[in-house]
């Protein structure tokens, strides 16, 4: 498994990622009534910026990816916690059927399949379970400098489908925080952030 943040680890926890990590759990805040008994599991977990706030609402947490550099960070900032485990890989190598809450910011563009891995959370979710994503809308491959990603952003009522076809209902999708890129010399892009909530149902 190639890094490809291995390069961007040690210098990732910059001004911007923190403000955008910060507007991602304020919003998750508004709309999630977090439980002391709830176990969350957050797919893309970097270097902790978002899990790491939302981890005492929580009784534990999973912080999943795939960079090994990004979690190393990680490990230095929880070395001292007990409730957090660690998993370096795809989500589809956790397999307990114990999770209250999912959550990503700006990782499920860098997923291939989410068909699959919604499913996969579906497996792993408890009835009535919380899925939060936040990513991209639609974009023309600018915001990756068109590098090959997955996806270039999403349609979020393309994306709410494949949630529904995965056994969840959607509760909300909006529009919560833009970003402003140049992506050449004179050339400012805005990239529109979504949130979309969803529920697990039970069959």
């Amino acid at each position: 498994m190639t890094d490809t943040f291995a390069h961007k680890a040690a210098g990732w926890d910059q001004p911007d990622k923190i403000r955008m990590s910060d507007k991602f759990v304020a919003e998750l805040l508004k709309h999630i009534d977090l439980q002391p008994h709830w176990k969350g599991l957050e797919i893309g977990a970097g270097t902790g910026l978002v899990g790491l706030q939302l981890l005492p609402h929580l009784k534990s947490c999973v912080f999943v990816d795939t960079s090994k550099a990004m979690l190393s960070i990680l490990h230095d900032k929880v070395k001292d916690i007990p409730n957090v485990e660690i998993l370096h890989g795809e989500v589809s190598e956790y397999i307990p059927s114990d999770i209250n809450l999912v959550f990503s910011n700006m990782a499920f563009h860098h997923i291939e399949d989410i068909e699959a891995t919604l499913q996969h959370l579906h497996t792993i979710t408890k009835p009535g379970a919380r899925v939060v994503v936040g990513d991209l809308r639609s974009e023309d491959g600018s915001f990756h400098h068109f590098e090959a990603v997955p996806h270039r952003g999403f349609d979020t009522d393309q994306l709410a489908d494949i949630f529904h076809q995965a056994g969840f209902t959607v509760l909300m999708t909006k529009t919560y925080n833009t970003l402003h890129r140049e992506v050449t010399p004179g050339n400012p892009r805005v990239y529109e952030l979504f949130l979309l909530m969803a529920e697990r149902r039970d069959s």
